[in-house]
């Protein structure tokens, strides 16, 4: 069933965008953290969710990544960079309408990992649409904003990945 779902998703991601001016930026938030209160790196369920994500964009031409610069985004981010043989450029997540700017300006296929507070203000920002907030559970959605001559188009996938077929993490989600 899982293969089946990413087979989906991969024939989803390559149909691409053919207008001249068109380009598509992913957003998700980092993928489940260990509970170390100050910079906590991915569970186990974490790394394969971050596999996951990498293996979901791998046809999409993206040409930029963009993470903050905690470990737990710079994790989410390193296989599909890996993969892509690209470099993950940092962003402060403080700072979402420059970069919603900087990222309109670039029209270029892009990745972004954020946190659960910042990726739906950057989507918000990017396509003009209200989105719901993300719980301390939520790590399954991926935001795909299609942009067709300046029109945004939002798409809300989530991820087909089951924890609890993993070995448990003994760590908070």
């Amino acid at each position: 069933m899982q293969q089946f779902l990413l087979m989906i998703f991969v024939m989803f991601f390559s149909l691409g965008c053919y207008a001249t001016d068109s380009y598509a930026i992913y957003l998700v938030r980092h993928a489940e953290k260990l509970t170390d209160p100050k910079d906590p790196a991915l569970t186990v369920c974490g790394n394969k969710r971050a596999e996951q994500l990498a293996s979901l964009l791998s046809k999409t031409n993206v040409n930029a990544i963009y993470s903050t610069h905690y470990q737990r985004t710079m994790q989410t981010a390193r296989p599909f960079a890996k993969q892509q043989k690209m470099v993950i450029r940092t962003y402060h997540p403080k700072e979402l309408e420059q970069l919603a700017l900087q990222l309109k300006h670039n029209k270029e296929n892009t990745l972004v990992v954020g946190h659960s507070n910042t990726t739906p203000v950057l989507v918000e920002l990017l396509s003009q649409q209200t989105v719901a907030p993300l719980t301390e559970q939520d790590f399954q959605y991926l935001y795909q904003i299609q942009f067709i001559n300046e029109q945004a188009v939002l798409t809300i996938l989530q991820q087909p990945l089951d924890c609890s077929s993993l070995q448990t993490d003994k760590h908070k989600y």
